[in-house]
């Protein structure tokens, strides 16, 4: 059932969601009651750790002799995750020996490097939902029981997450540390950053890592063969190469759009369009470096959007601005870590032209 409970984010009401890890604890209570009561369950209500009792409505129900199945959807609410909608299964099959043991099946990540999350080899579900998965099926009785946890998309959906870059391989993986999703703030974006950029750290080292703001740059970025480790760090420039940096990496790449990448060139460090606009700025700041006339300076200061300026810089003479923007970012980066000698590369794209912008 849809989750009735809200929280305000930017003046706002964002609907609150249920984690991975409450659907497979869900999942998992209403096969093992199944299992026991050889009759189907369609709703099911279990306990988080937020304090909340959820009803979840139960799918793909099959009942066995010595097993049963279902599966919990995921909802997320208002907040935007990757495996929103996604089916999360359990198999429970009885033992007889008291205990409750936990693995995941097809779709469910495994630890490949050794991280917070668990052993080399394990199934990528956390503490937290583990704890939930045994409380809930232990409600049901204390006979013992095989839970397998799988998610039949999970492989695919596993892709568009950052499971790889803390080291899980294969698939989604069941998390959650209070069962409930709360629309994602800016400290959780910031630590999301932060715990891709220390799995790149682990897993790949600290020779180089490659930031970009979103999705098209990550998709540039391998269409060119930028054979680099990378997080996208959205908006927070700033928060992500302080991070980056006191981490210790030795190079640090940046590729990004000119319309973000424009605002980095004078200074700005965070890029949401609420916290600062000066992308024509830029071009006017960068214009008179040049020496462009003034009606030329007019005109772009004019302009709606960076593609726009951009364009006409290219059509009439003005192409070199895209490096002295560039040159002048990494300048900033230095300022803003307070270290000259850091090895800095700033790459801009537009939309329209790529990287080869003029």
């Amino acid at each position: 059932m849809v989750l009735d409970m809200y929280v305000v984010k930017d003046g706002k009401n964002l609907r609150c969601g249920y984690t991975t890890g409450s659907c497979a604890a869900g999942a998992a209570k209403a096969a093992a009651t199944m299992l026991e009561s050889q009759s189907r369950v369609d709703y099911i209500e279990i306990d988080t750790p937020a304090g909340v009792r959820l009803k979840l409505e139960v799918h793909d129900q099959d009942i066995q002799e010595n097993k049963a199945s279902c599966s919990i959807i995921k909802d997320a609410g208002d907040d935007p995750d990757a495996t929103d909608g996604i089916k999360i299964f359990a198999e429970v099959s009885r033992t007889g020996d008291g205990k409750i043991s936990i693995d995941g099946g097809f779709g469910i990540g495994r630890i490949t490097a050794q991280s917070l999350f668990g052993q080399v080899g394990d199934a990528a579900i956390n503490e937290v939902p583990r704890k939930m998965i045994k409380k809930e099926v232990g409600e049901v009785s204390n006979l013992g029981y095989n839970v397998i946890i799988y998610a039949p998309m999970g492989e695919e959906i596993g892709k568009k997450t950052f499971n790889r870059n803390i080291g899980i391989q294969g698939g989604i993986s069941i998390i959650g540390t209070k069962g409930i999703v709360y629309p994602m703030s800016e400290e959780a974006l910031l630590k999301t950053i932060y715990m891709e950029v220390d799995g790149i750290a682990k897993n790949w080292g600290k020779d180089n890592i490659l930031l970009v703001p979103g999705n098209y740059g990550e998709n540039l970025s391998e269409s060119i063969g930028m054979d680099i480790p990378k997080v996208k760090i959205s908006n927070f420039i700033g928060d992500s190469l302080l991070y980056v940096y006191n981490q210790g990496f030795k190079s640090i790449t940046l590729l990004g759009h000119i319309g973000k990448f424009s605002k980095l060139a004078i200074g700005v460090f965070n890029t949401h369009s609420k916290v600062c606009d000066a992308r024509m700025e830029s071009f006017i700041y960068y214009l008179a470096l040049m020496g462009a006339p003034m009606e030329f300076i007019e005109k772009i200061g004019s302009c709606l959007t960076a593609e726009e300026a951009l364009n006409i810089c290219c059509n009439e003479g003005f192409g070199d601005i895209v490096s002295l923007m560039e040159r002048g970012a990494e300048k900033r980066i230095k300022r803003y870590l307070k270290d000259e000698d850091i090895d800095i590369k700033v790459r801009i794209y537009s939309m329209e032209r790529g990287l080869d912008l003029c």
